[in-house]
């Protein structure tokens, strides 16, 4: 049998360029800009609030009396605060500085970031051990297949984060399956913490797994320990003073005393911003909840408040196929339940919003288990799974794209 542990030879082949690989790089480049062209065609240039708040940064403010009255703003003081976290301001910062640029801001910043993961989805395959067509067809299901695509076209703040997170997390595995630089991998998921805070879960069973293997030598298991959390630790203090210059306290993020304009929202942030009590509805949401049925053709519509991900994105189903046996396996699959624990406990399912938008937090691992169990692909039926993803996320673009 294959073992499911990726090579970890200088000379792997995901760091060689093909043929085919540029063909896949234009390919994605391609697709996502026209993607974004028909967004932009759809929904049209609009006005951005994060765009006002990186206005505002820029002059050393971070609130604006242009929030009031909007969803998720924070009041403090008789100043307005958007709850957002720091990495979309960031990245908005730079097109804030010049006016000529602020209409494109939004659109631009969701391809900077959704670009580079859907080109590393190659690299990310070949890395946990897919070889041949299959890195190809994995690699076509990340970056056209699951919600990567979606969130990354349209401009909008919200999805800019899961793009930014799961930039971040792809290259973090990366870089587990290869040299296992302590620091960079820290700083991957610091900076995947300040795009997506629940991410940061990861870091319990890789960080514990790195302190493990150099368990003899004290002095290299602090190293490590040090190496590793130091980034992490600095992203944490740097998203609590970020939210100590907004709301007062390291620990407010704001989005359990932030605006919310819909009742049924209030309810369940009423039942605990984090609370068990979620849990039904959210495990429906993500895995039994069905499209809309609607009086014409064709008779069924997405559901504006998300949809099952075995209907958005099946051939995440391949991802089991990488057993529970090898060390990484067990490592990736302990990372994705630790990250989606958060998830589903959350109040807020993802209002509207084309399937589960909050599992992209643990979809990186997902790919990569899909790439350690492709040695046991049976073929055929992995490739329908991968078209039905990519024609699922395309219908979805359209969907979204008209509402």
């Amino acid at each position: 049998m294959t073992p499911a542990t990726p090579p970890s030879s200088p000379r792997a082949p995901w760091k060689r360029l093909s043929r085919g690989d540029v063909l896949f790089a234009l390919a994605v480049l391609g697709a996502y800009l026209v993607a974004t062209a028909l967004a932009i065609q759809w929904r049209h240039f609009f006005p951005d609030r994060m765009m006002i708040i990186a206005e505002r940064a820029l002059s050393g403010h971070l609130d604006s009396n242009a929030l009031k009255g909007t969803i998720d703003t924070v009041e403090i003081g008789g100043r307005y605060y958007l709850a957002l976290g720091p990495l979309q301001l960031l990245a908005y910062i730079p097109f804030a500085a010049v006016p000529d640029l602020q209409v494109v801001g939004g659109y631009v910043t969701g391809l900077l970031f959704g670009l580079p993961a859907a080109w590393l989805a190659l690299p990310l395959a070949r890395a946990y051990g897919a070889r041949g067509a299959a890195a190809y067809w994995i690699a076509a299901f990340t970056a056209f297949g699951s919600l990567l695509f979606w969130v990354s076209v349209f401009g909008n703040v919200y999805l800019l984060a899961h793009a930014e997170s799961f930039l971040a997390l792809t290259l973090f595995l990366i870089e587990w399956a290869g040299k296992r630089r302590q620091a960079l991998l820290g700083v991957c998921l610091g900076a995947s913490f300040l795009a997506r805070p629940t991410t940061i879960l990861a870091a319990i069973p890789f960080g514990l797994y790195l302190i493990w293997t150099r368990r003899g030598e004290l002095r290299a298991m602090a190293r490590s320990a040090a190496s590793f959390g130091l980034p992490i630790a600095g992203a944490i203090a740097f998203y609590g003073w970020f939210n100590w210059v907004r709301f007062g306290s390291p620990f407010e993020t704001g989005y359990g005393i932030s605006l919310l304009t819909i009742q049924s929202l209030q309810e369940r942030r009423a039942q605990g911003l984090f609370s068990i009590v979620q849990i039904p509805d959210n495990v429906k949401l993500a895995l039994l909840q069905l499209p809309d049925r609607i009086g014409q053709f064709p008779f069924f519509s997405a559901s504006p408040y998300g949809m099952s991900m075995a209907l958005v994105s099946p051939a995440l189903v391949t991802s089991l196929w990488a057993g529970f046996r090898d060390v990484t396996v067990r490592l990736l699959w302990i990372a994705t339940v630790l990250v989606a624990v958060p998830v589903f406990l959350y109040y807020g399912g993802g209002l509207v919003q084309y399937g589960f938008r909050y599992s992209l937090d643990f979809t990186p691992f997902l790919v990569a288990l899909m790439a350690l169990g492709s040695h046991r692909w049976i073929g055929w039926p992995e490739k329908l799974l991968v078209l039905a993803s990519i024609g699922s996320v395309l219908v979805g673009i359209c969907w979204y794209g008209a509402i």
